[in-house]
């Protein structure tokens, strides 16, 4: 392991209080810097102004508008007639003033929360106009004063008043300024003037400040006042003369155009420019940080600069916005170009700042001057090129451990201590102090220190080979090894450290989970084996490896971690995948974890070969793989530092037409939410504005029962919530330390329509109205109900009446009918014996016919054919006798109820004859009676049957009586 002799550790103290300051700026590299795009603002590029209100909220005078975040959340409000917004300010009580094109005005939250923008304008006096651009607001008390280039405004009081002008000659102004309590205006091509009341006293002696503008004047010790000039440099006033200010940044500001200025963390100076971002001075004129483009800001045209109350620095840029974690514990340097490559190990030594890459040994000086500040200027060490893999201090020896062998690095020479390839981890033995060994590709080495006190190759160790990754030696002299393949090996050495002499593999079989990628280290004295499922510990007794659980079980996720780095006694790093965390066993039983405020290097390390140096007390160097950062342990967030509360910012309605009903919940007073938009989303945040883990917890009262859980959630959605008061709970933790109070936010959700107090009242009325309705009703239908049975009782005897002369009405139908049906019956037989003697008469004409062709006269001879003829026309007239039809038909119609009749009306197309098969057919006759009927044969009956079918038109299956008889 590295160790550091005295004379080494206050070496490195002297060097390094004179670049670290002790406010907390450090001269190294820069500090960290979050860049706010303008897709995350949703807004135009150029940002001209910044502010922060009582709430911690941050207001950005935008191009296309007033810009607000709360730490969680962007938000972007149009101004009034869409102007771009040069300036604004918060007044601490409320209000935010913004002003831009021939308008000024203040923006509030009325009493649901809401942003309003109130304008000022109607206020001016009735012979003044805005005709130009608000370029500077200030507050001063109860006074709010805009200044355009034109005219400086007052507000107070609800009325505004100009600054007398008669003392300029009318010309216009630069800017107002606002420093020591006291007001001061640059006119143009007049000087420098003081604003007292609202009047303009001139300043003599103010025109040695020259003519190229002032843009910045802060306040200076011993109430002196330091002023920024565009081109001119810098100058302290005492109230009475101007002095020319010596400072490291003359030139920069000169050439690169100062442009703002503001006084950080009480003793700093940090001036925005034109061209070249932001450069910081302390009191005495060093610059301690150059800040820009090519290391961080995201536009070096800086319009905007504001310290927040966590003593941020934040921009507003010609492009983006930008927060400068100036007091932030991480000062980085990285190498955007890729000049040196991935940076394995890092590691500050007499005087110099090396960094051991994949292309070799880099190193820089390590500026121990208070006078300037720290510019790297990395060089390759000659002959280093190659990857290098281990930078380590041993007595004030640096042995650098590279792919080509092992060197010693002195200045910027390398000396060679081993040509034995890949020197990948060093230690001491912990049995002899002068012996270093060294795990590399193929071998173990031993170095040895000689008379000189320098470290010096002893020799290989025979009898053992492979990629040995890490080595460990116990307290028993074993050495331990992990070989990068095949596991973990116990070694037993000779004497002379020169051999072998006896080899034991470990793997799943003696209880690790697994034979490879398994890593050694030590841990307080004690030897620890890392393995993706936790830390092993050597149990000497069963000679096998056993789960080192009461360590794992407090370490949480870092239980896995593959690398442990000693920090300072009993303090170590543990880095586990990419994270990493500062872990303290100062307290026996009890560990400290503190991993939330590195997240900002997460996975910016090379994985497996994560390096931490200690430089002093409390600052380290950490390797990244672009660079390097410096950790200032002192400069985090101590106990003692108070959380603002959390706002609960937008709430919002859900649903198919989501809006939004709070911009400021915290703000809101008596929020009533109707009953349709019951389903919100609260959003929230916690206004602290330094690099870290913040969690939430929150609490609906009226709704849950108790706390969430802590979640880094900055949101919650509530559906279906019944009607009723509720108060919205919510607090922050951050970095697992500090805990904010609990907020609140109140509000109702109002009962449906038909659960109002109106609706209630209404239904009493309606229940009343609706009971002496049902009391009314009652007695009418009882009086109703009376008359009823009454009018039934007179109904039912009417009834029996009428049905007792229904029964004798029916028993005198009945009887007409039996007479009816008789006689219908006596009609039937009459036309059927009407149609038997017709048949008869005919059979017996027939006969008679027959008989009288056979007859002969006295002479034995027939009668004449005349004769026959005559006798037989007198039959035939009398077989077709249409009276015996029409007697028949008439007979017959009487009992078939006009049946002839429907024939006709269904089959006009039927003749006489037709109509008369029907009837025959209808009273069921034989053919042969049908025959003798119609004077035809047999042959003719059927013929005339089936012409009758064709003309009804029957299906051949539908018997032809039994249609007859159905019609």
């Amino acid at each position: 392991m590295r160790k550091y002799t005295i004379a080494h550790i206050v070496l490195f103290l002297m060097m390094i209080q004179h670049v670290i300051a002790v406010t907390g700026i450090q001269k190294v590299g820069v500090p960290y810097i979050e860049n706010f795009s303008k897709t995350q603002y949703q807004a135009a590029n150029q940002n001209w102004g910044i502010t922060q209100d009582e709430n911690n909220v941050i207001y950005i005078a935008n191009n296309e508008g007033l810009v607000t975040y709360d730490g969680g959340a962007w938000r972007h409000y149009e101004a009034q007639n869409k102007i771009i917004l040069r300036a604004v300010t918060a007044d601490g009580k409320g209000k935010i003033f913004t002003g831009g094109f021939e308008d000024f005005g203040y923006w509030f939250y009325n009493n649901k929360g809401t942003l309003e923008y109130k304008s000022l304008i109607p206020l001016l006096p009735k012979d003044v106009k805005l005709s130009d651009e608000i370029w500077k607001i200030y507050t001063d008390g109860d006074r709010v004063l805009f200044q355009s280039f034109s005219k400086i405004f007052i507000y107070h009081h609800n009325k505004i008043t100009l600054v007398d002008d008669k003392e300029t000659k009318n010309q216009p102004y630069l800017f107002l300024h606002k420093v020591n309590g006291k007001f001061y205006a640059e006119v143009i091509n007049v000087g420098l003037f003081e604003l007292r009341g609202n009047k303009l006293y001139p300043v003599s002696g103010s025109e040695a400040l020259g003519s190229t503008g002032i843009l910045s004047m802060l306040p200076f010790e011993q109430d002196k006042t330091l002023i920024g000039t565009a081109k001119n440099g810098l100058f302290i006033y005492d109230g009475k003369t101007f002095e020319k200010w010596q400072n490291q940044a003359e030139d920069y500001l000169k050439n690169f155009q100062l442009n703002n200025g503001i006084r950080v963390l009480g003793n700093y100076y940090a001036f925005g420019t034109i061209l070249k971002g932001v450069v910081i001075l302390d009191k005495s004129g060093n610059i301690v940080q150059q800040i820009n483009k090519s290391n961080g800001l995201q536009n070096n045209t800086v319009l905007g600069l504001l310290e927040d109350k966590e003593q941020n620095l934040w921009c507003a840029l010609d492009n983006g916005v930008d927060r400068i974690e100036i007091n932030s514990p991480f000062y980085f340097y990285l190498d955007k170009s890729g000049r040196f490559g991935t940076v394995y190990s890092s590691i500050i030594h007499n005087g110099y700042i090396y960094l051991g890459t994949n292309q070799g040994l880099f190193y820089s000086n390590w500026v121990n001057d208070s006078q300037q500040g720290q510019n790297f200027e990395f060089n390759l060490v000659k002959n280093s090129q190659g990857q290098v893999w281990d930078l380590s201090v041993f007595d004030n020896d640096l042995i650098c451990g590279h792919n080509a062998g092992t060197f010693r690095v002195n200045g910027t020479q390398l000396e060679k201590l081993s040509a034995v390839n890949g020197g990948w981890f060093i230690t001491r033995s912990n049995l002899s102090p002068d012996l270093l060994i060294q795990g590399t590709y193929t071998s173990l080495v031993i170095y040895k220190k000689n008379q000189q006190g320098r470290f010096e190759m002893l020799h290989r160790v025979s009898g053992f080979s492979g990629p040995l990754r890490y080595v460990q030696q116990d307290d028993k002299g074993n050495i331990w090894i992990s070989h990068v393949y095949k596991g973990v090996f116990k070694l037993k050495l000779s004497e002379d450290y020169a051999k072998v002499t006896s080899v034991k593999e470990y793997g799943t079989a003696e209880g690790l989970p697994n034979n490879y990628k398994v890593n050694i280290f030590n841990l307080n004295g004690r030897i620890i084996f890392s393995t993706e499922q936790g830390f092993y510990i050597y149990d000497e007794i069963s000679d096998s490896f056993i789960n080192y659980e009461q360590l794992n079980s407090k370490l949480g996720s870092f239980s896995h971690s593959n690398k442990i780095i000693k920090a300072e006694e009993n303090q170590y790093w543990f880095i586990r995948k990419g994270n990493i965390s500062l872990v303290d066993f100062r307290n026996p039983g009890v560990l400290h974890i503190d991993s939330n405020m590195f997240s900002i290097l997460k996975d910016r390390m090379f994985r497996d070969y994560e390096n931490v140096n200690k430089i002093d007390k409390n600052f380290y160097l950490i390797s990244l793989d672009e660079g390097f950062v410096i950790f200032n342990k002192s400069n985090q967030v101590g106990e003692g530092e108070k959380l603002p509360k959390v706002n609960v910012r937008q709430v919002e309605a859900m649903g198919e037409k989501s809006f939004t009903i709070s911009d400021f919940g915290s703000l809101g007073k008596n929020i009533i939410i109707d009953n349709k938009d019951k389903n919100i989303r609260i959003n929230y945040a916690l206004p602290f504005y330094k690099q870290g883990d913040v969690k939430y917890q929150y609490y609906l009262e009226g709704y849950s029962s108790q706390w969430s859980e802590w979640s880094n959630q900055p949101q919650k959605d509530f559906t279906n919530l019944p009607a009723g008061d509720y108060v919205f709970k919510v607090r922050a933790k951050f970095n697992e330390q500090l805990i904010s109070e609990i907020s609140e936010f109140k509000f109702t959700i109002d009962p449906p329509l038909y659960a109002t107090k109106l609706a209630l009242v209404l239904y009493l009325i309606l229940i009343f109205v609706l009971a002496f309705y049902l009391r009314r009703r009652y007695r009418e239908n009882l009086i109703r109900h009376q008359q009823k049975i009454e009018e039934k009782l007179q109904k039912e005897k009417e009834i029996q009446l009428k049905e007792e002369a229904i029964i004798n009405e029916q028993k005198l139908i009945k009887l007409k009918n039996e007479k009816l049906e008789a006689e219908l019956i006596s009609k039937a037989r009459e036309a059927t014996n009407s149609a038997m003697n017709i048949v008869y008469k005919n059979e017996l004409l027939q006969k008679i016919k027959e008989e009288i062709s056979e007859l002969k006269d006295e002479g034995g001879k027939k009668l004449s054919e005349d004769q026959l003829r005559r006798i037989q026309k007198v039959i035939d007239e009398g077989m077709n006798d249409e009276r015996d039809w029409d007697i028949f038909e008439k007979s017959f119609n009487e009992t078939h109820e006009n049946f002839f009749h429907k024939l006709k009306i269904n089959y006009p197309d039927l003749v006489p004859n037709d109509l008369k098969l029907c009837a025959y057919l209808r009273m069921n006759m034989s053919s042969k009676e049908m025959a003798s009927l119609l004077n035809i044969t047999l042959r003719g009956v059927e013929i005339r049957r089936y012409r009758l079918r064709k003309k009804l038109q029957l299906p051949h299956d539908k018997n032809l009586v039994e249609f007859l008889m159905e019609l």
